[in-house]
């Protein structure tokens, strides 16, 4: 296994045909600020441009969490997901990336996958889940949303009513019922996960890359018009974020207490 780039917020390794890219902030649950988005943009570009490697993992660190999306913490601190280099948020292009990048990008969900994770897992092309994954939305209860791919994309996945009843409601799903509603591709005991994930990789890279990209970019035509809504989903959520509505989402959230979300609904 050679590593071939130094991060703070991720970890990027070679090993064989596939690029892994782990989400390394367990303190945090895995959660990403705008510099974690920044590297991860970084590692996927390494990916791409790398004749070596033919398929992406995606993970995260530790056995608690794949990802649990933005960090509410960072967000109730400072009001915004911390400093960038680029001085942006950039998650709508690191959503951007995962879907263009001309190989398989492989999830491999070891822990609660949540929120702005969950999206991550759904922009995927496959999906291995341990057998102690959790995956559902959080963003009504925390004064956030993706009205982009991660719902129009999500709704494609699953079929419009799940996809609505994992935004409205928020509920959590265990690894073994995401398989059932065509969320998860495949489910493996915790120890198997990244062999696994590995064992695909490998399979996938005896295949011709050129077909391999004609294939993902024609499933991807189909729902390219999404980024549309994803640029709007993204200026739209900028705006909610510092409304007094949106703000009540994060600081509930760090101060462990229930949101008042309706009183600060702005109905006109």
């Amino acid at each position: 296994m050679v590593s071939t780039a130094q991060f703070e917020d991720i970890r990027y390794e070679v090993d064989g045909p596939a690029a892994i890219v782990t989400i390394a902030r367990p303190h945090r649950y895995n959660s990403f600020r705008g510099k974690t988005v920044e590297e991860l943009i970084k590692a996927f570009r390494l990916a791409w441009a790398d004749p070596k490697v033919q398929a992406v993992i995606l993970t995260g660190e530790g056995d608690k969490a794949f990802c649990t999306g933005g960090d509410v913490k960072q967000r109730a601190e400072t009001g915004d997901y911390g400093p960038t280099e680029s001085g942006m948020f950039e998650i709508g292009n690191l959503h951007k990336l995962i879907r263009d990048l001309p190989k398989p990008v492989i999830a491999a969900v070891n822990g609660i996958a949540v929120g702005g994770g969950h999206v991550l897992h759904v922009l995927c092309d496959v999906t291995i889940a341990s057998e102690t994954a959790r995956f559902g939305q959080a963003g009504p209860r925390v004064g956030s949303f993706d009205a982009g791919f991660g719902t129009a994309y999500l709704a494609r996945v699953v079929g419009e009513k799940k996809a609505r009843e994992i935004w409205f409601w928020c509920r959590q799903y265990d690894a073994a019922e995401a398989e059932r509603m065509g969320l998860v591709n495949v489910v493996v005991p915790p120890g198997d996960l990244l062999k696994t994930a590995k064992e695909w990789a490998a399979e996938v890279a005896e295949k011709s890359p050129t077909a391999i990209r004609f294939c993902k970019q024609s499933f991807n035509a189909d729902t390219d018009h999404q980024a549309g809504l994803s640029n709007l989903a993204m200026s739209a959520l900028d705006l909610f974020t510092a409304s007094p509505e949106g703000l009540e989402g994060a600081a509930a959230f760090a101060e462990k207490r229930k949101p008042d979300f309706v009183s600060r609904v702005n109905w006109h």
